[in-house]
């Protein structure tokens, strides 16, 4: 079963069971997942249906994810822990389909590896390191902390 007819059946599911906020966001990440295929079409010229594949399915909901992290901190600099509670509750749902998350110690044991790989020796460096860890972690760490370990790593 590909992730999007996972959600597509767990949409199912909370209709039937009235989750309204699973509800709601899995509405939410089908619409996004519609919208990005409809990009994708667009791009290619084709007028048939395309598909996103389970990787480009990934992205879409690391995103919605990443949105409500931000708003969470946002929400709670506000002083609203209400609404940072629920951006909260919607990200618990969307990572149920994200694959699992690496460690802090994980990825710095991919980071010093990848240092080694490319002969990374200062902060000009960086780009050949995110690079050769892009493909490592994509979908499975925020790029935002990837990104602080290299630089901790080679300063």
């Amino acid at each position: 079963m590909s992730l999007k007819e996972k959600i597509h059946q767990d949409l199912n599911e909370a209709l039937k069971s009235k989750e309204e906020l699973k509800t709601s966001v899995l509405r939410l990440l089908s619409s996004s997942i519609l919208n990005k295929e409809k990009d994708k079409r667009y791009k290619s010229g084709k007028a048939e249906d395309i598909s996103l594949t389970d990787e480009e399915i990934t992205d879409v909901i690391s995103s919605e994810s990443k949105k409500r992290k931000e708003a969470i901190e946002l929400y709670q600099k506000g002083g609203r822990p209400e609404l940072a509670k629920k951006e909260k509750e919607e990200m618990e749902i969307l990572q149920k389909y994200l694959p699992d998350q690496l460690s802090e110690e994980e990825i710095r044991k991919l980071v010093k590896a990848a240092i080694v790989k490319t002969s990374a020796k200062d902060q000009k460096d960086m780009g050949k390191v995110m690079a050769e860890l892009m493909s490592k972690t994509k979908g499975k760490a925020d790029g935002s902390l990837v990104s602080k370990i290299v630089k901790e790593s080679l300063s």
